[in-house]
């Protein structure tokens, strides 16, 4: 079965720069991109989101961090002007007075702040270049906007990748984020094992960083208590709470079609530089690159014989490909 209807969703990596080097992120482990040279020129995003006439939902981010893009403002609005919902994951820093009001203002659905840690300490010793202070600013600052200017959006959520050096502070940030009027606080675990890779070869940092750091490598009567108390202290604040599971099910529960994964089949992730792959949690463009947008256009990638083949291995029956055995959302515990 050809996948031939096109997807009605998509995250666009509109920069691979960032200014912060994150423990658990693949950027720190690569040479840095500089602020024009990383990003997505704007005719090109254009042009993508235009052959794609059914698309309903639009995540700008990537590895880099979407607020340094040049033209990120121009895309964000082309897109809510097509009525498109659109949102985005940030780390904060450049998050301003000026950038929450525009946010605002141009009804973007969603803006997610990454904040690991309740404490400076905590949080500055995972995010390389950080500031805890600024950030924590930030956000207040962009629910005070969305006050200020009466909008219903964005929902504002904070996301907390839960490892082994953070976990006991999240009890913390939840009291934090009622505090500050956050709507919600997404946990996660990290990524990817990359398992799938050499062991010495260039993913070997990020490898032996999950291999450390992972929640469900072990220590989950921890994890647990800690999330209990965290749901508990959620439901008293009013504040809406994602919690990931520990431990991969036995048997999980199929998705609509049997598949392992929903992702090929319904979106796909386009980095800066305009190479397609089947989602943002293969983390890394020379893992699977199925098309680049610079030899074919968006529709002749999706319908390619490299995507189905791709897609081939989640159907039911199917040899899931060995960059999704390593993927928490294809394990079930992201």
């Amino acid at each position: 079965m050809i996948a031939t209807a096109l997807p009605t969703e998509l995250q666009v990596e509109v920069t691979g720069a960032c200014n912060l080097a994150c423990k658990m992120c693949l950027v720190r482990y690569r040479p840095k991109l500089g602020r024009k040279s990383g990003a997505m020129c704007f005719h090109v995003f254009r042009d993508l989101v235009d052959a794609l006439p059914r698309l309903e939902k639009l995540t700008l981010q990537g590895l880099g961090e979407p607020l340094l893009a040049p033209d990120f403002f121009r895309m964000v609005e082309y897109a809510t002007d097509r009525e498109i919902r659109t949102g985005f994951n940030t780390n904060g820093t450049f998050l301003t007075a000026d950038a929450s009001e525009r946010l605002v203002r141009a009804g973007v659905d969603w803006l997610h702040v990454s904040l690991d840690g309740a404490t400076k300490q905590t949080y500055e010793s995972i995010r390389d270049g950080s500031d805890f202070g600024l950030v924590t600013r930030n956000i207040r600052g962009l629910v005070g906007a969305k006050r200020r200017l009466r909008a219903d959006r964005p929902t504002v959520q904070i996301v907390f990748v839960a490892m082994r050096r953070n976990l006991r502070e999240l009890p913390d940030l939840v009291g934090l984020a009622s505090e500050w009027g956050v709507d919600s606080v997404w946990v996660q675990n990290l990524s990817h094992s990359f398992g799938d890779t050499d062991p010495s070869g260039s993913y070997m940092e990020i490898r032996r960083f999950a291999e450390r750091e992972a929640l469900w490598q072990g220590e989950h009567e921890r994890a647990e208590a800690v999330f209990d108390e965290a749901r508990r202290l959620a439901e008293r604040e009013g504040v809406e709470i994602r919690l990931p599971r520990l431990r991969e099910p036995e048997s999980p529960a199929p998705l609509p079609g049997g598949v392992g994964c929903h992702w090929p089949f319904e979106g796909a992730y386009v980095t800066h530089d305009g190479k397609v792959q089947p989602c943002c949690m293969v983390m890394g463009a020379d893992r699977v690159v199925l098309g680049n947008l610079e030899e074919a256009g968006f529709e002749e990638i999706w319908r390619s014989e490299p995507y189905e083949e791709f897609r081939e291995g989640l159907r039911p029956r199917g040899d899931p490909p060995e960059v999704c055995k390593g993927c928490s959302l294809y394990r079930r515990v992201f």
